[in-house]
């Protein structure tokens, strides 16, 4: 998702962006402002639901909109996911693809998201950041989407990085599932089936 692509759907819902263009400048020219700006967004700029990008809220974009304007490399992007709350998480999750951050830095947010029971946290942490995950962490968050009945369609490079470990973790789910009287998802049975064809 492009900064570009933000800003429009946001002036398109927005009566006003004067706090939302102030604040960007002013992160800008002060990344430290950041701290008392990402909180407030939620209440300047609204909490509804964007129509497009599907998923989106109003302060879900804003936060990442001030995100992308820190310097590449930023310590400040840390404590805004420790310190802040879901929503917050959920937009420094998201913003983690725009920003140039080392994968060290990374990982730690989008395992710490991957062990919450946050729904809202663990999809985001499964969208485009996962990238920076290792694969037996990547395949363990497909298995807590799967458990959690999260649509896997929003699970970052599932095609290319599923494999015959993530299809036989699959398959042991799905048989817990059975003998608990219960299906797997149709998506994850589809996933399951193309897996098993793959390495048949």
């Amino acid at each position: 998702m492009s900064t570009e692509t933000l800003y429009a759907a946001l002036k398109a819902e927005l009566a006003d962006t004067v706090w939302l263009d102030t604040a960007l400048e002013t992160v800008t020219r002060q990344p430290s402002a950041i701290g008392r700006l990402f909180p407030a967004a939620g209440r300047r700029c609204g909490r509804w639901m964007l129509a497009a990008p599907e998923g989106w809220s109003v302060d879900d974009a804003a936060r990442v909109l001030l995100l992308a304007r820190l310097p590449k490399g930023t310590a400040e992007v840390e404590p805004l996911y420790r310190y802040g709350d879901a929503a917050e998480k959920r937009a420094v999750l998201r913003a983690l693809p725009l920003l140039d951050l080392p994968a060290a830095a990374v990982e730690p947010l989008l395992l710490d998201a991957l062990r919450t029971n946050d729904t809202r946290l663990v999809a985001a942490a499964l969208g485009p950041a996962a990238r920076a995950l290792p694969a037996p962490a990547w395949r363990q968050g497909v298995l807590k989407a799967v458990f959690m009945q999260l649509p896997l369609a929003g699970v970052a490079g599932l095609d290319e990085r599923a494999d015959a470990e993530l299809a036989t973790m699959l398959g042991g789910l799905a048989e817990e599932r059975r003998a608990a009287g219960r299906t797997l998802a149709a998506d994850a049975t589809e996933l399951l089936h193309r897996l098993q064809e793959r390495v048949s």
